[in-house]
């Protein structure tokens, strides 16, 4: 057995333990792995980066991005809304940044994504149509995917196409451009970079019903003779009720097509939620019932969210020869989507580093599992 100390970088810092029976704080100096060594072997481990860790105005998230991660996702900055305000312009600003960031760090870069039906700038919504709402479609693909063919990795090419049930969404795109135009974004996307890794991403397609959805999308590109190079399970799960084996099977069943297999943006919700998914769009009702843990995360919700991160790597283990990326959708729980959504204000901890940036029970699970 090797000794990871030989080639892992440390990272040395203040861990604070608190004693919930006493009320007191203990403070140690522990050495802290890099997942990203840990698993170089196995899988990339991945990051959402915004705009303020972009801009490396976050000392303590740029030492932890540059210690921990060796793939990213923009958050944001990629999206059209941000990146194509206007009908004929187009803001690469801090696209750019990120791309250069990444460069200098030996990051790779997931951009994301193409096609989207939210967060589109509000001309595109306007578009009623058709031939004009294709030029914008097909100008925005050819504009953003060349200017970055060969200086990122991959693209997610369209983002939650599918209903729940594996049906398509109806969508502005399906409104305006009919069923096929997922494969014409991917015939697109493989003209204006074809230097650059394609993939379809969405939520719940590890679920058997959008699964199914989902694999007939993957193979009706596929017969048109388009490239796809791999699928993107999103993975927002939930405390206690990880799908194990509907996973498993989904990342079988990927593989099979040919497919490369990644998670995209995952995260663990430890608050109550009254629907699954991942629909930016729906929303439940403030109240104190929500928001249980404003103080801190009880240590008996911080043993189950371990248990089920480990749960979660073994199997991604078991599977490393079809799995090429785990990508955490923030560096720490602060910067979680899910303190907004899909109540707004609340305070979560979905992922493995808190907001002070230490290292969570749930990280120390899963750099376990490779010692």
């Amino acid at each position: 057995m090797k000794c990871i100390k030989l080639f892992v970088p440390l990272l040395i810092v203040a861990i604070v333990v608190s004693s919930c029976s006493t009320g007191k704080n203990t403070t140690a100096t522990k050495q802290v792995p890099s997942l990203k060594e840990l698993y170089r072997k196995d899988f990339g481990i991945g990051t959402a980066l915004n705009a303020m860790q972009i801009e490396q105005k976050d000392p303590k998230a740029d030492a932890l991005i540059k210690q921990q991660f060796n793939w990213a996702t923009p958050e944001n900055c990629m999206k059209a809304e941000e990146i194509h305000p206007q009908w004929a312009v187009y803001d690469f600003g801090l696209a750019d940044k990120m791309v250069a960031y990444c460069k200098l760090n030996n990051i790779k870069v997931n951009a994301h994504t193409l096609i989207w039906h939210s967060q589109l700038p509000a001309f595109a919504r306007q578009i009623k149509n058709v031939d004009s709402f294709k030029i914008f479609f097909a100008d925005h693909i050819k504009t953003v995917a060349s200017r970055y063919d060969g200086k990122v990795s991959s693209w997610d090419v369209v983002n939650e196409a599918l209903n729940e049930d594996g049906t398509m969404r109806n969508s502005i795109f399906l409104q305006r451009m009919g069923s096929d135009f997922v494969t014409e974004a991917f015939r697109q996307a493989q003209a204006a970079a074809p230097r650059t890794e394609l993939y379809y991403n969405d939520y719940n397609n590890e679920q058997p019903a959008k699964r199914a959805g989902c694999i007939a999308l993957i193979k009706k590109i596929q017969a048109a003779g388009v490239r796809i190079d791999g699928v993107g399970i999103q993975g927002h799960w939930h405390l206690g009720k990880l799908p194990l084996k509907d996973i498993e099977e989904s990342i079988i069943a990927y593989s099979k097509l040919g497919l490369k297999v990644m998670f995209t943006e995952l995260d663990i919700e430890v608050l109550r939620r009254d629907f699954t998914g991942a629909d930016v769009g729906q929303a439940m009702q403030d109240g104190g019932a929500n928001n249980p843990y404003v103080n801190g995360l009880p240590d008996s919700i911080q043993q189950k969210l371990a248990d089920d991160y480990e749960a979660l790597f073994r199997l991604f283990l078991k599977h490393k020869d079809k799995i090429t990326r785990v990508t955490f959708w923030g560096v720490q729980d602060g910067q979680s989507w899910l303190n907004g959504w899909p109540v707004r204000g609340r305070t979560n901890y979905p992922l493995l580093f808190d907001r002070n940036y230490l290292p969570k029970p749930a990280f120390w699970r899963v750099a376990a599992l490779k010692k």
